[in-house]
């Protein structure tokens, strides 16, 4: 039996490796992690509640990004793509780098069968460490079932939960609610 030996990369080898790679990789502190390619109901729901943002904010001071932008948690020492930012104000930029923030308020992320673990408890974990953020929002993509996170003090969460018996998400660090259907919108279920 043989053993692979890992290979740590630092973060600025991670940055030239992603501006020449065909696929977006994660870097979780010296490791290169490939990210898993996305369904039509994650899409579908990503780009739902993108668009809601967006329109909710179209005049207003807020930015939303969704998973093309880099995030970086310094703390961490991790590079991720969350499915979906929201930054109030001006977005802070890493280094002066137009791909890679570092204040958002809300991230959102679609729940997959490979990274919902790690969605749940390791990455939330990680994104408490940012001191802009204050809410967080996992979303199934298999059945109508939310998870939202509020911060409601230094170190305390709320958590509420949703289902197909509720009919809106409110938010607690923004002025924004979504209609759950209007977040399921075209997405089927098997």
């Amino acid at each position: 039996m043989q053993i692979t030996e890992k290979q740590y990369y630092t973060p600025e080898e991670y940055l030239a490796f992603e501006e020449k790679a065909d696929i977006k990789s994660e870097y979780i502190n010296g490791e290169i992690i490939p990210m898993a390619g996305g369904s039509v109901n994650h899409n579908q729901i990503a780009l739902n509640l993108s668009t809601e943002l967006n329109f909710a904010f179209k005049k207003q001071d807020y930015c939303i990004y969704i998973s093309d932008v880099r995030l970086w948690i310094e703390s961490k020492c991790i590079y991720t793509y969350p499915d979906v930012m929201v930054i109030v104000g001006d977005a802070e930029f890493l280094n002066n780098r137009s791909d890679t923030v570092i204040n958002p308020k809300v991230i959102i992320e679609v729940l997959s069968e490979s990274t919902q673990g790690y969605d749940r408890e390791g990455k939330f974990k990680a994104y408490r460490t940012i001191s802009t953020f204050e809410e967080y929002l996992l979303i199934e993509q298999t059945s109508v079932n939310i998870e939202h996170y509020s911060k409601t003090a230094n170190k305390r969460w709320s958590l509420q939960e949703y289902d197909e018996e509720d009919n809106n998400i409110i938010f607690t660090s923004i002025p924004f609610e979504i209609a759950i259907l209007d977040l399921y919108n075209k997405v089927k279920f098997k």
